[in-house]
């Protein structure tokens, strides 16, 4: 599979050959379940106080005719407060009680990561990026129509702008400005950026819904936001041999 190489002034420099991993099949279930599984990974686990409910004087008196219980006091046998002079207070600790412990609280212990064996999450990478050199999925997940080849290849300098107009300018190059345009305005994703360096990062950072990844650290949640893949993607030349060793190991 051949890509165009285009300038930071738009202009198509030259033909490439990308890796075999571009015409991968496409399947949108391994790509669901790797991004499921991927954001997972960050969800923070949730758990009670251990002494949630306990800290009190509260104590339950089980024989009847034991010193402080509630036999023949019209209260219900259930642990109590303990105040002055042997009278008893309000009841506590139980789940129904106010302040009580919970029932069935959530447990630090539940496993909530949703694990995806390694040979099938790099398939789904590997799909994922195949979707993103597809121009009906792509055009459909933009809703408009991308005038250029896909996958966006960029020549090596692209990756050196330090300056977010600079990145602006390129975009406008492209054609791709109404796609940043419509980010702005709905708060949604617009364009990924896969680099070999991270020079591009912060200036890139301000313009509405566009991330920047290095190729070594790239996800299938970078390529499909949501579970739905056909992000559109603009690839630095440098980074498609990175991309190629990820797949070769």
């Amino acid at each position: 599979m051949k890509a165009t190489v285009y300038s930071i002034e738009g202009k198509a420099l030259k033909q490439i050959d990308l890796p075999a991993v571009f015409e991968s099949p496409r399947r949108d279930d391994l790509v669901k379940r790797a991004v499921l599984s991927e954001e997972s990974e960050g969800y923070q686990p949730k758990g009670n106080y251990r002494l949630a409910g306990l800290e009190t004087s509260a104590r339950y008196r089980g024989r009847k005719d034991d010193f402080g219980s509630g036999k023949n006091k019209g209260i219900p046998h259930l642990p109590h407060e303990v105040l002055p002079g042997g009278q008893l207070g309000k009841v506590k600790r139980v789940p129904h009680a106010v302040k009580g412990r919970r029932a069935h609280p959530p447990k630090p212990q539940k496993i909530i990561v949703e694990f995806i064996n390694k040979k099938e999450h790099m398939k789904a990478l590997a799909s994922a990026l195949s979707f993103s050199a597809d121009r009906d999925t792509v055009c459909k997940r933009a809703n408009t129509d991308i005038g250029i080849s896909l996958p966006i290849i960029m020549e090596p300098s692209f990756e050196k702008l330090v300056k977010a107009k600079d990145v602006m300018k390129v975009m406008a190059a492209l054609n791709l400005v109404k796609l940043l345009e419509k980010a702005k305005r709905n708060g949604t994703k617009s364009a990924l950026i896969v680099v070999s360096a991270s020079g591009i990062t912060k200036a890139a950072a301000n313009l509405p819904g566009v991330d920047v990844v290095r190729a070594s650290e790239l996800k299938v949640k970078h390529l499909a936001p949501g579970t739905h893949p056909g992000r559109l993607t603009m690839f630095s030349e440098n980074a498609i041999p990175e991309i190629a060793k990820r797949f070769s190991a």
